[in-house]
Formats: C-alpha cells, structure tokens, sequence
C-alpha cells in the first residue's frame, strides 16, 4: 500500500482542500513552517475498507474492556484490604476501622506517619495519572508511524490482563502495598487501551463503505459541502456510540456472570479473587479477536535519525506550537482537560463513599454496577436515536450531559451541612448510578466524537494523544487538590465544591468557546498544509 498521500487529501467531515488550495493558505514564512512541521498518518484511497468482521472485532473488544475490573472491582479490594490494615485515629494504635464503635475515619502507615485511605485511594490515582501522562506524550504521537500503534495497544492489554490475573495474591490486609501497586498497573494500563482504542476509530470511521460512498458523492458533485459535513458526523457518531453500546453491554453481561460466582459463594474468603479473574477471562476471549482482525493501516515510516522515544515529543511540542492555528481544538482539550479532572475524580471520591457505605462489598456493588450498565445501554442508544432523528449536532448533545457532570458534584455538596441528602443514604448511590448510566455513557460516545471532529485527518494518535491526556492523565489536578482537603478536615465530603466549581467553569468554556464547525475546517485545512510542506 503507498505511504504517500494522494493529491486530493480530503479530510474528514469538511471541504476537501486540493494542493493548490493548501499551498495558497501555507505561511510564507517557511522557517516557521518547518518549526511546526509534523509527519503524518497516510490518508488515501488505498486503505482497506472496514469489513464486517473487523468492525466487530472492534466492537467486541471494547465489550471486553468494559473497565468492570481495573476501574471497578481492583479499586475496592485495593480499598477494603488498607482498611482492614488501618486502624481509627480517634481510639488509637491497634483500634480497627472495621469495629461497631469506630469514628468512620481510617489511616494507615505512611512515610514517617499515617495518611487517611481515602487519600491513600486517591495519590494511587494520581500517581496512575502521572504515568499516563509519560506514557501519552512520550509514545502516544509515534503510534501514528508504522504498526507501532497497533502493536502498543496490544501490549498495554496484555500487561492490564496480567495485572488483573495477579490480583489472585490479594487474600490479606497485609498485602494492601501490593493491592495499590497492581490497581495502578491495572489503572493505567487499562486508561492506555481506552486512549489507543480510540485512536483507531477517526481511521474506521473514514473507511466505513458508507464514509467511501459519502466521499464519492462529494467529489462527484452530488451533494452540497453542508449535507456532507452532516452524514460524516452521524457516521462517526454512529460508530462511536455502537461501540459505548457494546461497552456497556459488556458491563451488563460481566455483571452478571459476576452474580454467578457472588451469590453461591459468599461464604467463600476468595470469592472477590475469583471474580476478578472471571471478567479478566471475559475481555480475553472477546477482546483477542480485535488483534486477529484488524486490517492493516500502517502509517508512514519512522523519519530517518528518530526515536520512537523522542519522535513523541517533538510532533507534540510541534501541535502545540499551532495552537493559533486550532485554536478551538486546543481550547476543546483545554477544557475538556478540566472537565474530565472533575468528573473522574468525582466519579472515584462518590465510589470511596459508596464502599463505605456497603462495606467494601463486591455483591452489592455488583447490583449498583447492573443498575448503571442497564440504564447506560438503554442512554447511550435514545441518545443515538434522538441524534440521527432530529440531525442535531455533536456538541449539543454534548452540552445536554454536561449539565449532569455539574449536578453530581452539586448534589456531594449538600452533604457536607446535612446527613439527609449528599450521598449518605442507600439510596442516593441507586440514584447516583442510574442517573451516571442514564446521562453519562453518552458523555463518554460524544466527548469522543467532538475530538475526532477536530482532530487534523491523519494525526490521529497524536491527537487522541492529547486528548487521552485530557481524559485520563488530566486527573492529577483534582486527587491532589481533594486528598489534601480530605487530609485537613477528615470528611469526604468537603472535596465535592472544588470538584463542582472545576466541572463548572470547564463546561461553560466548552459551550461557549467552541465551534465546531469551524474547528474542523481548521483542523482540515491545517493537515493538507504539513502534507504539502513534507512533499
């Protein structure tokens, strides 16, 4: 398959922008154009279009990776073994934290003195994040050479299915130090498969039979630039969210296979380990058959005198340098970096009041996990539905579950002045996970869409690079903050107002500082430069 771009280069979603086109908008300063220069993906006709089979290898594995295990269940054993381990600060050395009489606070050994576990919970999480961020801005952009993308995203899988398995050593409190090492490894190496997953769905997206025929009617003059830029949208769309769909079922499916091994078992010591190895197993038979599959998309050689070590953040600090360029990609990432800070660190300190309140219970949390999976499918399809119904763009659907990202952290707050309301109650954790699954799921299906809209065609994991780095390795910000906050005043509840305040402002800059029209205009525009400026 040729590596060169054909002399076309149509983008994805906007006006197909010809050579001339590119090089009338180029800046005649060329030093300052080979600054900002930065190889590229191939974009051309010759790509082997998606196939039945390997869409659903695609689908499947997302199935697989639901995150049930490493973002659920590994957080809790993790949790519940410190805390077992720990004893409470107010009755002293040798108390348990476990005991009818406790003052609900707990701390464990820590350097020279103690650290709440809740905090403890929360620097493994930060910690997690800042190797996501090594990961994402060292290798992340040299995906985009070769197979190397393709090959990275099977060894972060292999690596999340070997910690997952491990996970069969954690049977006492002793062992807590181990616990938080494994759900780290877990943790970002299941962030890495979510961030390089990704990246390789602008690629299927473009190479869809319908995309090709869309493309085709385009060049063809057979519909307008404005009936084009739409049907690529839902195409998109359409993909991204079948995937969450499966992701969800997937959460569904593993759930209750769960139950399975919960509830005969339950006297069983071991019964948690099991489980863990039980979804583990679930995503390798399911997940496997992605790396079977996949049709080769190869990118560009690596450029002579490169490393894959370093190529990573020179193409980076290249991006960021056109930041004027894209100016609402980069004001999306921003903003995306702060909302996704607060939502996930919200999602993990309401997950650390809800083990408490269940006691660090697998079985109960697997009902609570049903409830979200149920209500996230059912979400995530209305959702798609009420899109593809009334064509209403991205961003506004978007906005729409922005609105509860804020309303979460809103509803922590109360409970800081009252114990009837703020998740104290059985209850409010019931709610909690039916209104995440019903409004959230679609947060995750378009939050990724809006990126691949404004992502330049053939920069793909250099961008979801970046974007990944937003989502996943952003969240260094709000643990730090909380655990700290947590530290001072020794009640949970006292991080949700910085959390709502960050969902807050980083909402507010999206639905009024974004345009995504335009945005992907520029992204298109400013691809087809670096094509002919490297040609």
């Amino acid at each position: 398959m040729s590596m060169s771009p054909p002399p076309e280069t149509l983008g994805l979603g906007a006006e197909p922008i010809d050579m001339k086109q590119a090089m009338d908008t180029k800046s005649d300063d060329h030093s300052d154009q080979d600054k900002n220069l930065v190889a590229i993906s191939s974009i051309n006709k010759n790509e082997p279009l998606v196939t039945r089979r390997e869409l659903w290898s695609y689908y499947l594995y997302y199935n697989g990776d639901n995150g049930v295990g490493p973002l659920g269940y590994t957080q809790t054993l993790f949790q519940a073994l410190a805390t077992a381990a720990g004893y409470d600060p107010v009755a002293g050395p040798g108390s348990s934290c476990l005991a009818d009489t406790a003052s609900g606070q707990c701390v464990v050994p820590w350097g020279s003195g103690t650290k709440s576990v809740s905090s403890v919970v929360l620097v493994a999480n930060v910690i997690s994040f800042a190797i996501m961020t090594a990961i994402f801005t060292t290798i992340g952009s040299a995906a985009d050479y070769g197979t190397f993308g393709r090959w990275l995203l099977f060894a972060v899988t292999v690596v999340c299915w070997v910690a997952q398995y491990a996970c069969m050593a954690l049977t006492s409190p002793s062992r807590w130090v181990l616990a938080m090492v494994l759900y780290i490894i877990g943790f970002v190496s299941y962030g890495a498969t979510l961030v390089f997953y990704a990246a390789v769905f602008p690629r299927l997206a473009r190479n869809t039979p319908h995309a090709r025929q869309l493309r085709e009617k385009y060049e063809n003059s057979e519909i307008p630039p404005d009936v084009y830029e739409q049907e690529e949208s839902l195409e998109k769309n359409r993909i991204s969210n079948i995937s969450t769909v499966h992701s969800n079922v997937g959460y569904i499916i593993t759930y209750a296979l769960n139950l399975s091994l919960l509830l005969p078992m339950a006297g069983n010591s071991k019964v948690d380990n099991y489980v863990l190895v039980l979804v583990n197993t679930y995503w390798v038979i399911l997940g496997i058959w992605w790396f079977i599959f996949q049709e080769p998309r190869p990118g560009p050689k690596l450029p002579e005198g490169e490393w894959y070590l370093t190529v990573g953040w020179k193409q980076i600090f290249a991006a960021l340098k056109t930041y004027k360029r894209l100016p609402y990609t980069f004001v999306y990432l921003f903003s995306f970096f702060l909302l996704a800070d607060g939502l996930n660190t919200t999602g993990t300190l309401v997950s650390i009041c809800q083990n408490n309140k269940f006691s660090f219970s697998f079985l109960q949390n697997t009902y609570l996990g049903l409830s979200q999976a149920i209500t996230s499918t059912i979400s995530t399809l209305a959702f798609w539905y009420i899109q593809r119904y009334w064509k209403i763009s991205t961003k506004t659907m978007f906005v729409v579950t922005n609105i509860v990202t804020i309303l979460i952290p809103l509803w922590g707050m109360i409970g800081i002045w009252t114990e009837k309301f703020g998740f104290h109650n059985v209850w409010e954790f019931w709610a909690y996970n039916i209104v995440f699954g019903l409004f959230q799921a679609p947060y995750y299906a378009f939050s990724q869409t809006m990126m691949a809209e404004l992502s330049p065609p053939g920069f793909d994991n250099m961008f979801f690079g970046l974007f990944g780095l937003s989502n996943r390795a952003s969240s260094m910000v709000g643990p730090s903050v909380i655990q700290a906050i947590i530290d001072k005043t020794g009640n949970n509840w006292q991080g949700f107002p910085f959390l709502f305040a960050m969902c807050t402002g980083a909402s507010l800059i999206i639905w009024f500082g974004v345009d995504v029209t335009k945005g992907r205009r520029d992204a298109v525009r400013w691809a087809n430069e670096q094509r002919v400026h490297s040609h």
